[in-house]
């Protein structure tokens, strides 16, 4: 369904029982990355499954996207709904807008799971971040508009958004103090080889985060979660998120 939500048209699908669950997908992905959960996770869960703003079905940026947007974006649709607490599950961007909510609303977020977040952009994310819009090969520019149905006005509007990051230092900024106040259990998944964020961004996290587990995952990149990881991760993920 799409609603005007905190001055944006937004996308979502909410898809079966049981306790509240976020899932928000990558910066430049969709709500239908999703898809591949098993039917387990609409069992034990009420799957609240966004298209953040700008991106999927949801109305294209008028603005360079921003991390704390999305997640006033995400309080107001959890009002919208009249859900007062979930859990969360995040990849890459989705992870950085989950930290936002717990940290702005630390009562509303009872467990979350990070897939290479981030309490920061370090000097190495934002040189690939740069040249990022510029190196994008054709191939990806046809998944990119297969999955937003906006064409190349939308995919040309994230791109630039992904090049402002590059310059931004005022949407990521939580330090160990304002981590301390996540009140989540939380489940911190980063690859070894991420080119993105080195491995010490995700100890940082862990460190400060009061109920914190750290999963580093070997020999994987970015997203370590996908392909050959996937059945474990989701097995893990859906334990974790249902514990009490």
């Amino acid at each position: 369904m799409t609603s005007e939500i905190n001055g944006v048209r937004m996308y979502f699908e909410l898809r079966g029982t049981g306790e509240p669950l976020l899932l928000l997908h990558g910066f430049s992905g969709t709500s239908q990355d999703w898809k591949s959960l098993p039917s387990e996770w609409t069992t034990d869960f009420q799957l609240i499954v966004p298209d953040l703003r700008g991106h999927g079905r949801s109305a294209t940026l008028s603005k360079p996207f921003r991390f704390d947007d999305a997640a006033q974006d995400m309080l107001a649709l959890l009002d919208h709904l009249e859900i007062k607490s979930c859990s969360g599950l995040g990849i890459s961007g989705g992870g950085n807008v989950l930290l936002h909510v717990a940290t702005r609303q630390p009562e509303r977020v009872k467990a979350m799971v990070l897939v290479s977040a981030t309490p920061y952009f370090p000097a190495q994310a934002r040189s690939i971040m740069r040249q990022y819009a510029d190196n994008l090969p054709e191939a990806q520019w046809e998944v990119l508009r297969r999955n937003h149905p906006g064409g190349d006005e939308q995919i040309k509007a994230i791109l630039a958004s992904t090049t402002s990051f590059a310059d931004s230092y005022d949407d990521l900024t939580f330090t160990p103090p304002h981590l301390a106040t996540i009140q989540a259990r939380t489940l911190i998944v980063q690859g070894d080889r991420d080119p993105f964020y080195p491995v010490e961004l995700s100890l940082e996290m862990a460190r400060a985060i009061p109920r914190s587990s750290l999963w580093i995952v070997p020999n994987c990149g970015h997203g370590p979660v996908f392909g050959e990881p996937w059945p474990e991760f989701v097995k893990t993920a859906h334990s974790f998120l249902r514990e009490p």
